[in-house]
């Protein structure tokens, strides 16, 4: 089966190295994909912003199979072009995305279907967010509306600088197109969690919990990016916890949906925070998240193509994935400047030691090679992923490999998984 995978991140490596795995891959392309990428698949050159692109690689390629990794493909209407060309696609429509690419969208969706979230007002002009912060007290959460790449949440701590905020975005000054709506939101207090489920449009199949790092900082400090880091263990959630999340969260969406003609298949990411209210949706992803995909797929068992075929064809069960009792974690190795202005070319070393540790496998989400070397090229560089018999080991392992790897400007925080290990 000749697989074509779209995406060039730690996510879309992730994936690869996971797809590669499964006997009925013969072949596998990934558009435009990096450095890392380049020693698991075929990369081939692609304009991710260019729909009419894709589908002229795709034309050419004749995949049985395409995967898509980011978003922006989503939004653009990848799997609905490809859908009435009859190519096999996974992920959800453009309308079924609206969840990701519209945060007003998912808010009133799910004040709609009674899906615990937090208080929020949508607001589309410097007026409205005015009066709207008189309904709620700080700290307050300023989104933008539209896809922000992880940098679209500022949480504030007065009311003055959540307007000034908004004001930012509303101008497009900041993020451009995806700030010109915002959604004003209460502060909640708790863990975050992503849970993440596959969908046929009916039916859910649960993946394995993982907890992200946004801050840039060590001890959840500075501005928000990406993601900075994330693990996966078994003590994330209970059988009755995951079961309450299914009954309450998971299932309405996808019934919602599909009540709604916006039939949702494919992965379905609850950005989760469990507060003493009980768990409350921050926000949706419609696909894999990353990091997280990287500590997941290092606990996956089972084959991926499989589980991806049962949600094309509708039958999606809970036998679809097989995981491993261990723990995983990921560390992210970031560009100087991160997530602000970076620097690329940067040559990097230290990969093949890396990843000759123990339970190691060093995933590229920002690299390019030129003559047999890696150089960086995005501000999130590597995800250093290790499996092991618990957390302690995993995190062990992990910073041991990320202490072979060099780079002019690298950073990285010190503490994932620290909360869990302190629990």
């Amino acid at each position: 089966m000749k697989v074509l995978l779209i995406g060039n991140g730690g996510r879309e490596h992730a994936l690869a190295w996971k797809l590669r795995q499964s006997p009925r891959v013969t072949k596998l392309y990934c558009a435009p994909g990096n450095g890392g990428i380049s020693r698991e698949a075929e990369c081939v050159p692609a304009d991710l912003k260019s729909l009419e692109a894709i589908v002229a690689l795709a034309t050419q390629l004749e995949p049985d199979l395409t995967v898509v990794g980011p978003e922006l493909p989503l939004q653009l209407g990848i799997v609905d072009e490809f859908t009435r060309r009859g190519w096999p696609i996974f992920g959800p429509t453009k309308a079924a995305a609206q969840l990701e690419t519209s945060k007003s969208f998912a808010k009133e969706f799910m004040q709609r279907h009674r899906i615990p979230t937090s208080h929020y007002a949508i607001c589309d002009s410097a007026d409205e967010v005015k009066e709207a912060l008189g309904r709620f007290s700080t700290p307050v959460v300023v989104k933008a509306d539209g896809l922000a790449a992880g940098k679209g949440v500022v949480i504030c701590k007065t009311k003055d600088e959540a307007a000034a905020v908004a004001a930012e975005m509303l101008t497009g000054k900041m993020l451009g197109e995806a700030g010109t709506r915002v959604v004003i939101e209460e502060c909640l207090k708790g863990d975050e969690l992503s849970f993440l489920v596959l969908s046929d449009g009916e039916r859910v199949a649960p993946l394995v919990a993982a907890q992200d790092h946004k801050r840039v900082g060590d001890g959840d400090t500075g501005p928000n990016t990406g993601g900075m880091g994330a693990y996966s263990i078994p003590q994330l959630l209970d059988e009755q916890m995951t079961n309450w999340l299914l009954q309450h969260i998971a299932r309405p969406v996808v019934a919602g949906m599909k009540a709604g003609g916006m039939e949702y298949k494919g992965i379905l990411y609850c950005g989760l925070m469990m507060t003493a209210r009980g768990p409350m949706v921050l926000e949706f992803n419609c696909r894999f998240g990353d990091p997280e995909t990287q500590p997941i797929m290092m606990r996956l068992d089972s084959d991926l193509l499989e589980a991806i075929e049962a949600s094309i064809e509708g039958r999606v069960s809970d036998g679809d994935f097989r995981w491993s009792p261990e723990a995983s974690v990921c560390v992210v190795m970031a560009s100087g400047g991160y997530p602000g202005t970076i620097e690329v070319g940067k040559k990097i070393s230290g990969i093949e030691e890396a990843d000759r540790v123990d339970g190691v496998k060093v995933f590229h989400a920002g690299t390019s090679v030129r003559d047999g070397a890696f150089y960086t090229a995005g501000g999130r560089v590597l995800g250093v992923t290790a499996r092991a018999q618990n957390l302690q080991t995993a995190v062990d392992r992990a910073y041991e490999a990320v202490g072979k790897i060099q780079f002019d400007g690298a950073h990285y925080r010190k503490d994932i998984g620290a909360h869990a290990l302190r629990k």
